[in-house]
């Protein structure tokens, strides 16, 4: 009986050895650091030994737990920035961290501005987002011309605003038709002449005024294309008229 309780005591004794494992921080598998809330890699109690063993925004490095970078490479970062130290941070703070050609705005390194101002640019030029572009000519209006009644003679309000379209037909590109028109009295025949009477007329005026014969030309439509189809002394008038189409 006494052997008995010897073995017994003995086998208890190694079993307990063999529960052990190895002592820390030697490990054989995960359970043996579990008391520290670590893991077993290659043999020693680690923090990690991948990422899946650290908690959200960390990462695994060199078996222990860091903050996970903000960035590894330049296309990690947005738009005017690049990765440096892990962190995306701007693409420069001063003009030299540029390229030729290139300046830094708001941490973005951008084209140099063709100009700041209309006095960078040439004369006909000014300066619209940055860049030299040409003044746009102003765009001008060509005013009809309206007669008295059954007369093809110009009058001297007629000769005013034809003073202002000579100018304005030289400044534009191609032919300006003159076309000529008529109140409903009278025949159709007549009237047509009378039309061309009155487009004639403001050419040759336009022509004294220095606008080349080339740049005009006539038509007369006598009274079928009235601008007021009424029937009365106001509508007559706004019918006798020279009228400019470009």
């Amino acid at each position: 009986m006494k052997r008995f309780l010897i073995l017994t005591t003995c086998a208890s004794a190694l079993l307990a050895l063999s529960s052990c494992g190895p002592k820390y921080p030697q490990c054989e598998q995960d359970e043996h650091c579990a008391e520290h809330n670590e893991v077993c890699v290659q043999g020693q109690c680690q923090e990690c030994g991948m990422d899946q063993h650290c908690k959200d925004g960390f990462i695994c490095r060199e078996n222990a737990c860091v903050p996970k970078p903000e960035c590894e490479a330049n296309s990690d970062c947005g738009s005017c920035s690049v990765c440096k130290d892990e962190k995306c941070v701007p693409e420069c703070a001063n003009d030299g961290q540029c390229g030729d050609s290139m300046v830094c705005q708001g941490g973005c390194c951008a084209p140099k501005p063709e100009c700041l101002s209309d006095a960078d640019c040439s004369e006909g030029m000014r300066c619209q987002s940055q860049k030299c572009a040409e003044i746009p000519k102003p765009v001008c209006q060509l005013q009809t011309v309206n007669f008295d009644y059954n007369e093809f003679k110009l009058t001297a309000a007629a000769r005013s605003l034809l003073d202002s379209n000579a100018e304005c037909i030289r400044s534009k590109d191609g032919v300006i038709t003159l076309a000529g028109h008529a109140d409903e009295r009278g025949t159709e025949e007549y009237n047509l002449h009378l039309g061309e009477k009155r487009a004639n007329a403001v050419k040759r005026y336009l022509q004294n005024l220095g606008v080349p014969e080339n740049k005009m030309k006539t038509i007369s439509y006598g009274e079928e294309r009235p601008a007021n189809p009424g029937h009365d002394e106001d509508a007559w008038a706004e019918n006798r008229r020279v009228e400019f189409n470009e």
